[in-house]
């Protein structure tokens, strides 16, 4: 969701502020929508996918027309200049559900920059939300939810991202093409050769997948993950958590499962004792492949599984060689763990999860770390 701005995309004489005009989103806006997040050099989204977050979003569903898409400014002559999507999730904490909103894709047009507060004003207002999450705050607009009294979430590190490098030469190659040094691509190959060394002295050996607990690799998801859902709710009620349903999971991986940039790992078959999600999050700009873990979820907490997943991810990384492999934000138990399988630190941009709690009595839970179960499941960060 972060603030993007450019001073490219639009050429024109900046118009009179008090001609322009808010309104919410209708999907009639799509055209404009994708042209303005491609002029700001985000990822274009389909249509289909685009109109998925909300008309087969089973949050939206059910709270129905009561819910705004989220809101664009307008110009007299009808031209988009910004956008702020406003996307319904589930959570639930304490066997109570929350009706969670999250702001989506924001994007303005520099010339009509102060309207961004605008927006996310309108997005804070919302009287029928319990929460509001946000996990992919950018620096653009990272001040603005200070402005709002948006605190940082309590747990988990959402400033840096730990990873291993799991194809060195493609990894290098995009490394020296994103420093805009010559001859990236041969000289990768010599450092390559370097980085081999370095890391022949540095990585542990990785845990084996153990027989009592087979990985399966689901294509499918099926009605185990109810019932998983089912104990993981009754068995955490100290923790927030999004509803992990089927029909939600299949809702949030439609696209990623048609499309092959999703994996799910199971431990154990019925019922599944554990599993992992891991998400395709490359980067075309400098011909970056990259895998993330986007969840871990394990019964009665157990995180002893995580290790073997992850050295699971690992071998198959390097297999289709996919350049590296990259976690952001977990618990610091689970951090731990991944911290002795992927040695390498990157800082990002700024820290990117914020919340919001209306109410008081959850504003009050919520400030405790050991409320949260953080992962890059939460707000629309693997949407």
């Amino acid at each position: 969701m972060e603030l993007q701005q450019s001073s490219d995309f639009t050429k024109s004489a900046h118009k009179p502020a008090q001609n322009l005009k808010i309104r919410e989103v209708a999907f009639e806006d799509y055209d404009q929508i994708d042209a303005l997040q491609i002029a700001y050099k985000r990822p274009a989204r389909p249509y289909e996918e685009w109109e998925h977050l909300w008309a087969n979003n089973p949050a939206y569903l059910s709270v129905g027309r009561a819910w705004s898409k989220g809101w664009v400014v307008e110009r007299p002559d009808g031209r988009i200049v910004g956008y702020l999507g406003n996307i319904p999730l589930f959570y639930e904490l304490g066997g109570e559900r929350l009706l969670t909103a999250v702001a989506h894709a924001w994007v303005v047009d520099l010339d009509y920059r102060p309207y961004s507060l605008a927006l996310l004003d309108l997005y804070f207002s919302q009287k029928n939300v319990d929460l509001f999450l946000n996990a992919t705050v950018g620096p653009a607009g990272h001040d603005s939810f200070n402005i709002f009294d948006s605190p940082r979430v309590p747990t988990g590190d959402w400033g840096r991202s730990v990873f291993s490098i799991t194809n060195r030469q493609g990894f290098l190659a995009a490394w020296l093409r994103e420093k805009a040094i010559p001859i990236a691509r041969p000289l990768s190959f010599g450092l390559a050769g370097a980085l081999a060394i370095v890391q022949s002295f540095s990585f542990r050996a990785l845990p084996r997948n153990g027989a009592e607990h087979p990985f399966q690799l689901c294509k499918n998801i099926d009605s185990r993950f109810d019932v998983f859902w089912e104990c993981q709710r009754r068995n955490n009620p100290h923790l927030l958590l999004a509803v992990r349903t089927r029909e939600a999971l299949e809702w949030h991986f439609k696209y990623p499962l048609r499309n092959d940039r999703v994996w799910i790992l199971t431990a154990g078959t019925n019922p599944i004792t554990a599993y992992a999600i891991f998400l395709r999050y490359d980067n075309p700009a400098h011909s970056l492949t990259r895998m993330r873990l986007i969840d871990f979820q394990a019964l009665d907490g157990n995180i002893t599984l995580l290790a073997p997943m992850l050295a699971w991810a690992l071998e198959s990384c390097r297999r289709e060689g996919i350049h590296m492999f990259e976690i952001i934000g977990l618990r610091p138990e689970k951090m731990r763990v991944i911290s002795e399988l992927s040695p390498y630190r990157r800082k990002l941009p700024c820290w990117m999860y914020f919340y919001k709690a209306p109410h008081p009595k959850l504003a009050e839970k919520l400030a405790d770390p050991n409320a949260w179960d953080p992962s890059q499941f939460d707000s629309d960060a693997s949407l």
